[in-house]
């Protein structure tokens, strides 16, 4: 019995310690938080590229061209590895906010680790293991990040909410390249000590305000093996899983054989170059989103496949046009990649399901870099193949280049009319729109 009205009151309404927190409120919703953690993240990654040079051949007097560009290969090498970690790990113990703070700190003492190699180690392995690591803890956080992401989507729906982690993503990529140049040609140091400490302080948000989703914690433990075979048998899930490879084969010919090609035969310089892969950049970081929004209302793999065949068309044509309407054909092709990038993630979320969910994006993740390793090491090879018959071998390049995105689409579509292929996760034709 209480010995007064307002007392009782007051203790009615009084706060358990185990709810009461004594930090600071975060000025956005929780539920976005991993969406600016991925656009952190991405930063260090991209700002390394304009650098390269100061931490291969400029400080390893006397490397040749393999090891140089083993600096970025070894990174790849430790995403692949790391991605499946991660997943399974994640979907195991549901424990998504523990392993991804874990994951941004290693990717933090990593980086400053580098900087610490580039200044004082004179063994060029030492900084290639230090790499390999960062690879590893960069590409487990993205994971694990993009499942928190799509953990939260809630009312605004999956698609919306995959367009933002989509735009996220893309959007730190298009500004981490030209923020390591600007930052690089003051210090080349100052990229990964900056970096490691982004990293860090991201990990610091992240333990302060990230949360694991109720369905999350709360939904039955799967084993490992369990988890490798239900994805196994959730056989939808190659689609994403194939245009995301696809798709960043064609961004590592973009970076390589695409940027050779408007350098040594176009005539661009490198600011002309730059600006080049702004206007393809710029519209697909920005539209990423918009489209991941349109994927709630239209069929997301119908916009998945229509968009790679014009995708495709747009990387063939490439090859043959004149250098003034390079700029305005890049910009188109950054808007019809937007269109298929933010779909491709919705699939990958929905059909991985909540119980696989991080495991699935993570093979999303894999196949991309996969893509990407292949892109340079593909289209060179075909330049030396046309080059043996043809005088200007770079248009059949780009043609052979557009030729995977089209053939890739079309044998979906068929696998689709057939009956073979579940269209939309079984929800829907791909006649029909998503609800």
């Amino acid at each position: 019995m209480c010995d007064s009205l307002v007392f009782c009151r007051l203790r009615a309404h009084r706060r358990p310690l185990a709810d009461r927190t004594f930090m600071p409120r975060l000025p956005l919703d929780a539920s976005n938080l991993p969406l600016l953690l991925l656009y952190g993240l991405m930063l260090p990654v991209t700002a390394m590229v304009p650098v390269l040079p100061d931490f291969t051949a400029q400080r390893f007097p006397g490397l040749g061209q393999f090891a140089s560009h083993l600096f970025m290969s070894i990174n790849m090498i430790g995403a692949l590895i790391g991605a499946p970690i991660a997943g399974l790990l994640s979907d195991r113990l549901g424990r998504r906010k523990a392993l991804a703070v874990l994951a941004l700190l290693l990717n933090g003492a990593t980086l400053l680790g580098i900087a610490w190699a580039y200044a004082r180690a004179e063994i060029y392995g030492l900084l290639l293991g230090l790499r390999f690591v960062e690879g590893f803890a960069h590409m487990s956080a993205l994971s694990l990040l993009m499942a928190l992401g799509a953990d939260s989507a809630g009312k605004a729906g999956l698609g919306a909410r995959m367009g933002a982690v989509g735009a996220s993503i893309s959007l730190g990529v298009a500004s981490g390249a030209p923020l390591g140049g600007f930052v690089g040609g003051i210090n080349p140091l100052w990229v990964p000590i900056g970096g490691g400490v982004l990293s860090i302080l991201l990990a610091v948000a992240g333990f302060m305000y990230l949360r694991d989703a109720d369905a999350t914690r709360q939904r039955p433990r799967l084993a490992m093996a369990e988890i490798v075979h239900t994805l196994r048998s959730r056989q939808q899930l190659l689609v994403p899983l194939a245009f995301s490879f696809a798709d960043r084969l064609t961004v590592g010919f973009i970076v390589s054989t695409l940027s050779l090609y408007l350098g040594l035969v176009i005539g661009f310089d490198a600011r002309q170059i730059g600006l080049a892969m702004a206007a393809f950049l710029v519209p697909f970081s920005l539209l990423t989103y918009p489209a991941g929004h349109l994927s709630r209302h239209w069929n997301p793999l119908a916009m998945m496949v229509s968009g790679s065949v014009l995708y495709g068309i747009f990387l063939a044509v490439l090859g043959f046009l004149p250098g003034e309407s390079i700029m305005a054909a890049m910009a188109v092709g950054g808007v019809i990649a937007a269109l298929m990038y933010a779909p491709s993630l919705v699939l990958a979320a929905q059909y991985g399901g909540e119980d696989c969910r991080a495991s699935a994006l993570a093979a999303f993740n894999m196949a991309g870099s996969l893509g990407f390793a292949a892109g340079p090491l593909l289209s060179s090879a075909l330049l030396a193949v046309f080059g043996l018959v043809l005088a200007a071998p770079y248009p059949a390049v780009f043609v052979c280049i557009g030729a995977i995105e089209v053939v890739l689409a079309v044998v979906v579509l068929v696998m689709v009319r057939r009956g073979r292929l579940a269209a939309d996760g079984g929800q829907t034709s791909i006649e029909g729109r998503t609800q």
